[in-house]
């Protein structure tokens, strides 16, 4: 199904921000925030920026667009065409301090980011949420997180707008995706994906599949990454069988997915309410439980490995053969379970990139979304009921 936009001409106009030194080897600052979030800022950065003179950069000319979009991912996509004029100001979602959805602003006028010699430039074109951003937010753990204020988002896609001196293989014009923090929980950067433009390493990103949109693309980063590496770390290979518990969420549907056609499971069983047992099935399950009428760790049936993605390790390792394995997204711990933080990769998406196209491995968004940008704040408390299917995804960006 292709969509045509109708030819018009829109303007760009470029806008130009004082530019200060910045302490934060984790953030592409400097970063301007509109007054209702830069006292919070000047407070932090009170010392760096009165020593650090202040220059300007000129503005870029305006750019005339001539947008033409096709809705099956065409290599000349709309927001290519967006992305060509870069500004000195973006619009953003930010939080000054930690704590409830209430938190987050809107901000129109944040700084578009510096761009590092080994970083580019991506225009936004969806950006996901996942666990770890409300976790963050609420400040869980904020002695190893970056300065205040924070402009949130992990996982984006997008097109590629500027490289640095050191970039390698990418270019202007790229789409790609990835999750922008190589470590989810030391010092991710201040300036996430919730925001028109983001800076990212170019090790952290891929190009984006063929044959998924940016709304697609969004939605696997974090949650493939996380998925992929669990299932190494427990030594799965093929022949192996496994429970997944929390099927239907955003690493769970990969994890089934992964282990089946990309592993090679033998079997796979996972839990789910009564509701999306048939969404397990669709995904390569070959046992979907009901955990609201069943308890898993009571069957018959053991498994080689279980991969908890909802905090019932205590259970899940009743649920193992003798030599199998638990691993743990959440929760306590228990032997001979072991709980792990991703290491965010472009080789993990460029690996898994031939799966993705060839349908093998299918992103799933949440039915839900894709929530608008001024949707942020909804976004946020839905995917805090942990009850989303699949990921929930901000698209379109501004």
């Amino acid at each position: 199904m292709e969509t045509i936009l109708t030819s018009t001409t829109c303007q760009l106009t470029a806008f130009h921000s004082p530019s200060s030194s910045s302490s934060s080897s984790s953030s592409s600052l400097p970063l301007k925030f509109s007054s209702s979030i830069a006292p919070t800022l000047r407070d932090t950065r009170k010392k760096a920026v009165a020593a650090s003179p202040v220059r300007r950069r000129p503005a870029n000319p305006a750019v005339p667009l001539r947008v033409r979009a096709n809705s099956q991912a065409a290599p000349a996509s709309a927001e290519a065409a967006k992305a060509a004029g870069v500004p000195g100001e973006m619009k953003a979602w930010v939080y000054g301090e930690y704590g409830g959805v209430d938190v987050l602003k809107f901000d129109p006028k944040v700084s578009v980011p510096e761009v590092k010699e080994d970083q580019v430039l991506i225009k936004v074109a969806a950006a996901a949420l996942n666990p770890v951003d409300a976790k963050r937010r609420q400040g869980k753990f904020k002695a190893t997180d970056s300065p205040l204020p924070t402009v949130p988002g992990y996982d984006v896609a997008g097109v590629v707008v500027k490289v640095g001196s050191q970039v390698k293989e990418l270019k202007e014009g790229d789409e790609v995706y990835g999750d922008i923090n190589e470590k989810a929980l030391e010092g991710p950067k201040q300036f996430g994906s919730l925001a028109e433009y983001t800076a990212v390493e170019e090790k952290l990103l891929a190009l984006k599949p063929k044959n998924i949109n940016f709304v697609q693309a969004a939605g696997l980063p974090l949650a493939i990454s996380t998925a992929y590496e669990g299932l190494e770390r427990t030594g799965f290979s093929a022949g192996k069988s496994i429970l997944v518990l929390g099927g239907s969420g955003g690493v769970g549907s990969l994890v089934i997915q992964l282990a089946k056609h990309v592993f090679g499971a033998s079997r796979v069983a996972a839990t789910s309410s009564t509701g999306k047992l048939e969404f397990l099935k669709s995904l390569g399950a070959d046992l979907a439980i009901d955990y609201t009428k069943e308890n898993f760790e009571d069957l018959p049936e053991k498994f080689d490995v279980v991969y908890d993605a909802v905090g019932q390790c205590d259970r899940a390792v009743k649920a193992i053969k003798e030599g199998g394995i638990v691993v743990a997204l959440t929760g306590a711990v228990v032997p001979p379970g072991f709980r792990f933080v991703v290491t965010s990769k472009g080789e993990v998406l460029k690996k898994l990139n031939p799966y993705i196209e060839s349908g093998k491995v299918k992103p799933i968004v949440d039915p839900k979304g894709p929530f608008p940008f001024s949707q942020v704040a909804e976004a946020f408390s839905y995917i805090e009921t942990n009850r989303a299917s699949g990921k929930v995804v901000i698209h379109p960006i501004p």
